[in-house]
């Protein structure tokens, strides 16, 4: 019982799926990791894209057909990669004094 009272938010009274109950560990990893070196921070923040690579707007002679949502947020893990993106940008900008404007 304690694993579903740290899955769900507070209000929620569903249980968690199957995929949260084994990805707890893993986001729960992702999300102690901690980011204490600086060419570490930069390889995450190369690695781990600032957008959604796959958001685009198909275009036909200037006009626009459809557009393609950002799939990212399909990834169970997508939190978890942007809080460490985060984590890295933070380190480089305080800890480092890097302008991080390069991977934004």
């Amino acid at each position: 019982m304690a694993v579903y009272s740290s899955l769900l938010a507070p209000g929620l009274h569903k249980e968690p799926s199957f995929i949260d109950l084994l990805l707890h560990p893993l986001r729960q990893w992702f999300d102690a990791i901690e980011v204490r070196d600086a060419q570490f921070a930069r390889w995450l923040c190369r690695m781990i894209p600032a957008q959604c690579p796959f958001e685009r707007d198909i275009k036909l002679f200037g006009h626009t057909l459809f557009h393609i949502p950002p799939m990212c947020k399909l990834n169970p893990l997508y939190e978890q990669f942007v809080g460490l993106r985060f984590r890295a940008l933070c380190f480089l900008a305080d800890e480092c004094g890097e302008d991080v404007s390069a991977y934004c």
